[in-house]
């Protein structure tokens, strides 16, 4: 309710002992927006804290992964004449390469005729086959007919045609001095990989029209032929052969690319990804360490500022605390490497994590036995892979039933309560203001009415006294 006047009659400041009156009843909401706010921190918090979790868990999933221990690559000592890539799993081995010819696809170019010609009217017909036994012989698909008009098609519109047809060639026009020919090539590389482009041309004439064209054998129509070729190689002297310039049916798990002849043998290798396997234990690092900061900033109190953080004594977020640091140093019996600490990962003060590069770098020289530790299968659940146990500990926190998640729930029910109070604090102050308003107003007009008598009985007086003079 709105107070927009003071006593008219009695003089008292009615506006300003209402708004104070009305102030003290209202004194309570301080220190409840106080504590929603206190509430609203806790929520973020454990948020941030959960959604952290979340991520340790993901990465004990990772880590409980068997491909995470088996990463390896590929090594070559001539990465310009032969790559190599390799799948997740494959045993380390090494061999030695030579490549003494590359696939190639088969190429055409056709005569130069003058820009702009019209090539003629009539029909043709791109069929893929093989040219390895000095004659094409036709493969499996049928000819692909591309039609040609009278006096409207030169070389770019039939260039354009012929790849519109998706025949498994490509054509271009290249022009040069003498005029423009039309070049076309296979899609695919290998000796099996060619084609042949038959013309029926409406003019008869071999040597004229479409007939200029012909991609044939004995190149009758002068078209100039370049037939394709298999890639040929030796791996540890062994012969091998490729349509195409990657080679990888031969080496399971290997895939080798051949990218130049080579006049030497080239020594590839397959070894342990060591640098892939130490960033997945150094993201699980990181991120426990990014967890543990901010468990001790919000639960711990700073003596310099006299700062206390916004979980200081929060049974939840200490217990937490506690528990992570003591699951880090958790056992898992039975293989070579028994915890985190021996194979180069431990706790130091504070329950910061650090990393000891060296002594990880020898343990995963056996990363089956570093995989082991992370991922071995147990009954009794204390004596699970570390990963495991990480998966687990996470969901216990951070699932959908977990410690977090309760803690958070219990406090958005706080804040409801608390909302709750402040809305009857602020009704409880509304219906003081009226009821003050009403008294105050009452007594202002009661002391209008006195006021009013006094001034008759004043002038009562004041007469009465002249009338007697």
């Amino acid at each position: 309710m709105a107070i927009t006047s003071t006593g008219m009659s009695s003089g008292v400041p009615i506006e300003t002992i209402v708004k104070q009156m009305v102030a003290l009843e209202r004194a309570p909401l301080a220190p409840l927006q106080t504590q929603a706010n206190k509430f609203q921190s806790k929520i973020s918090l454990f948020g941030t804290l959960s959604s952290m979790m979340n991520t340790l868990g993901d990465l004990g999933t990772k880590l409980a992964t068997p491909s995470s221990f088996q990463a390896v690559k590929g090594n070559s000592s001539q990465a310009t004449a032969v790559g190599i890539s390799v799948a997740s799993g494959t045993a380390p081995t090494a061999m030695s390469v030579e490549v003494t010819q590359l696939a190639r696809a088969q190429s055409s170019a056709s005569q130069a005729v003058p820009r702009d010609t019209a090539m003629g009217t009539g029909n043709l017909r791109i069929t893929l086959g093989d040219w390895t036994s000095g004659s094409f012989v036709a493969g499996e698909a049928a000819g692909v007919d591309i039609e040609i008009l009278e006096g409207e098609d030169t070389l770019t519109q039939i260039a354009a045609k012929i790849n519109a047809a998706d025949a498994g060639v490509t054509a271009t026009v290249l022009r040069d001095a003498s005029g423009e020919r039309l070049l076309m090539r296979s899609k695919e590389t290998g000796a099996a990989m060619g084609f042949e482009m038959q013309a029926t041309d409406a003019d008869g004439d071999p040597a004229a029209g479409l007939s200029r064209l012909a991609v044939q054998g004995g190149g009758a129509s002068g078209v100039q032929i370049t037939h394709g070729t298999n890639a040929l190689a030796t791996v540890n002297g062994i012969a091998v052969e490729s349509a195409s310039n990657t080679f990888k049916d031969g080496l399971p798990g290997i895939t080798l690319q051949f990218l130049q002849t080579t006049t030497s043998a080239v020594e590839v290798s397959v070894t342990h990804d060591k640098e892939a396997m130490t960033k997945t234990i150094q993201s699980f690092v990181d991120a426990y360490n990014a967890l543990n900061d901010m468990l001790t900033s919000t639960t711990s109190y700073n003596p310099d500022t006299k700062v206390a953080g916004s979980l200081q004594g929060d049974s939840t977020a200490v217990g937490l605390q506690n528990a992570l640091r003591g699951m880090m140093r958790s056992a898992t019996p039975g293989g070579a490497f028994t915890t985190l600490a021996s194979i180069g990962i431990e706790l130091k003060a504070g329950g910061k994590m650090s990393l000891d590069s060296a002594k990880l770098g020898t343990a995963l020289d056996t990363p089956n036995a570093v995989q082991n530790l992370f991922n071995a299968d147990h009954i009794d659940p204390t004596a699970q892979g570390f990963g495991e146990k990480l998966k687990s500990f996470a969901d216990g926190f951070a699932g959908t039933t977990g410690t977090l998640t309760s803690r958070s729930e219990s406090l958005r029910d706080a804040v409801k309560r608390n909302t709750k109070e402040q809305e009857k604090v602020n009704e409880r102050a509304i219906r003081a203001e009226a009821r003050y308003l009403k008294q105050y107003n009452a007594m202002d007009a009661m002391v209008g009415r006195f006021n009013s008598i006094n001034n008759f009985v004043t002038q009562q007086i004041t007469q009465w006294n002249r009338s007697t003079s």
